[in-house]
């Protein structure tokens, strides 16, 4: 008999912290969620101007046009790899990380600095040289990617180095987009951790709001 109750205790014990942690807890945290922080709960999904959900604030895009302020480079693309050109594999897999090179590796060197070659397919322009040319001063975070690849910050100085070409480009004041700047960087955590970092889609959405 002894027996029998501890092990009718024991499995009823074992129900009890079942449906406490497996089904109360987890419908607790989904209902304080997006209760209390319904933005973050549901992936922090950004609109554009016509309400159509253009992103995440937490993942970051790849842009490269004039008109807007660039990210900084990824290994994968931000995962937003052509499906008919995915190489990589990046779509099939979801990867993401850094490319793990070392400072004094030449491919790394190639991806930066570029690298000369009389047969044009094989010429490559390298980040650091299409920066200058745009009128951009790099900063490190401007040719070298993030941890993750996915990093949807840059530097306030990477953002403010683009401030000419994008104002030139879109025929608009410069004091324009430091504003915007400033109004898009996010500070330390707790004011003590980490550093400032300016989040570009964001920066981009507020940007497309101003006329030029």
């Amino acid at each position: 008999m002894s027996f029998a109750r501890e092990a009718s205790r024991a499995i009823r014990s074992t129900l009890v912290l079942w449906v406490i942690v497996a089904i109360i807890y987890p419908l607790a945290m989904i209902a304080i969620g997006q209760i209390v922080f319904p933005f973050q709960a549901n992936g922090s999904l950004l609109q554009n101007s016509t309400g159509q959900v253009v992103g995440s604030a937490l993942i970051g895009q790849p842009f490269s046009s004039d008109r807007y302020f660039n990210s900084r480079p990824s290994t994968t693309s931000y995962s937003t790899a052509d499906p008919k050109k995915d190489d990589a594999g990046v779509l099939r897999t979801g990867v993401s990380g850094a490319s793990n090179l070392a400072p004094s590796n030449p491919a790394l060197m190639e991806r930066i600095k570029g690298k000369d070659d009389p047969d044009a397919s094989k010429k490559v322009e390298g980040d650091f040289n299409r920066l200058k040319t745009a009128g951009v001063q790099p900063t490190g975070d401007l040719v070298y990617t993030s941890g993750s690849s996915l990093d949807p910050h840059i530097t306030p100085e990477a953002a403010i180095a683009q401030i000419a070409r994008v104002a030139k480009a879109r025929g608009v004041q410069p004091t324009q987009l430091e504003t915007l700047i400033s109004q898009n960087t996010d500070g330390r955590f707790l004011g003590i951790f980490g550093e400032p970092g300016v989040n570009v889609l964001k920066l981009n959405l507020a940007l497309d709001k101003i006329k030029g």
